[in-house]
């Protein structure tokens, strides 16, 4: 009898990393071995799933179908095997690898991570906290941590939370330039921006009296590429910030930096999501970990 659940295994690791040979490595097998797996199970099914190239493996439309459908019975059969080997109950165990920005990483995920593996102890936590976009399948990452509008439609999404938006600045740095009482007031300050482009330029304001919103044109001498370097620069007195509000909850709460214009906030909401690849089948050790999140958020 052929092993077709072995075959499953070997197409959809080389649809998700796009290539034969990362394949092969992974499995420790040649390109060659791999690419006669695929081609036989092609044959049996009398369709082709990927197009070759020297370069990546594009899947067919029918391949999209196949990934889709072999993701949900291998995730099955792991299941399965779980619930045996627990003695019918689903213990969540094994490694698990998440991927967060350094701010709500910081913030939220290290400080729970004892109490996570206190509650499964089974579980072998690896995380890694950048604020560079991770690639869920390229990386290996079972779930990642996404602010903001989510662009790869191919991910599942759960919602944890949100976030608003906050502008603020060092009780220093307001003592010496004086703290701006409308935002057209900015233009006298070191506004501090990120260094990529964002869906809206500058920094978008209420005004309390006619609703009216507009988007002000800030400028200084710093730039970062994320929420928590304007938080650095913000504590060290560089400048005025505007980031999520989760980056620097701690710091308002103790008084080490200070909101300013919130009557002039326009509530403009960051969505907080946990992304990760494949179905509705999950893990038992994803499943407990977005659980475990969502519920303390």
């Amino acid at each position: 009898m052929d092993n077709r659940a072995g075959e499953m295994e070997v197409f959809t690791l080389a649809a998700e990393l796009k290539s034969f040979s990362a394949a092969g490595r992974r499995l420790k097998l040649s390109p060659s071995a791999v690419s006669k797996l695929v081609t036989r199970l092609e044959d049996r099914l009398g369709t082709r799933l990927v197009v070759r190239s020297t370069r990546l493996l594009q899947l067919t439309p029918e391949g999209e179908t196949y990934l889709a459908r072999a993701r949900r019975i291998l995730a099955e059969i792991a299941d399965t095997e779980e619930v045996v080997s627990g003695g019918g109950k689903m213990r969540p165990r094994g490694p698990l690898v998440v991927n967060a920005s350094v701010g709500f990483g910081e913030s939220y995920i290290l400080p729970l991570t004892a109490e996570f593996l206190a509650a499964f102890p089974d579980v072998q936590l690896d995380v890694t906290l950048t604020d560079d976009m991770a690639d869920l399948i390229r990386d290996r990452v079972d779930v990642a941590i996404r602010h903001g509008a989510l662009r790869d439609s191919s991910l599942m999404a759960r919602k944890l939370g949100e976030s608003r938006q906050v502008v603020i600045a060092s009780p220093a740095y307001l003592e010496r330039y004086g703290i701006p009482q409308t935002p057209a007031e900015l233009i006298h300050h070191n506004c501090i921006n990120f260094n990529f482009r964002r869906a809206v330029e500058g920094w978008p304001f209420r005004d309390p009296a006619t609703g009216r919103r507009d988007v002000l044109p800030v400028s200084g001498n710093l730039k970062a590429s994320s929420g928590s370097i304007i938080r650095q620069y913000c504590l060290n007195g560089q400048g005025i910030g505007r980031v999520g509000r989760f980056h620097v909850e701690p710091d308002i709460q103790a008084g080490r930096l200070v909101p300013i214009l919130e009557d002039f906030n326009p509530e403009d909401i960051e969505a907080i999501h946990a992304v990760f690849a494949g179905h509705e089948h999950l893990a038992a050790r994803i499943r407990a970990f977005i659980d475990f999140i969502a519920e303390r958020m």
